[in-house]
């Protein structure tokens, strides 16, 4: 896939997350936030919950989510 190709049309990926990495399931070049709803480019992809298989733009996001779910983090 090389985004430069003038026929390349981002696509959203289909992803398991794992403990500490994550694996592609269905090609793509972005996924959701679950909070925003933001697409988040697979490079930039840094927070995510593994028991809900969740993404999250930002660690204010991250931190929502936790937050929504009853969880206060500390």
């Amino acid at each position: 896939m090389n985004i430069f190709d003038k026929t390349f049309s981002p696509s959203e990926a289909e992803v398991r997350y794992l403990d500490a990495d994550y694996v592609v399931v269905r090609p793509g070049s972005f996924v959701r936030c679950a909070i925003t709803g933001t697409a988040i480019p697979l490079d930039e992809l840094t927070y995510w919950n593994v028991d809900r298989q969740e993404a999250y733009a930002t660690a204010d996001a991250a931190h929502e989510a936790f937050r929504r779910h009853g969880l206060t983090g500390g």
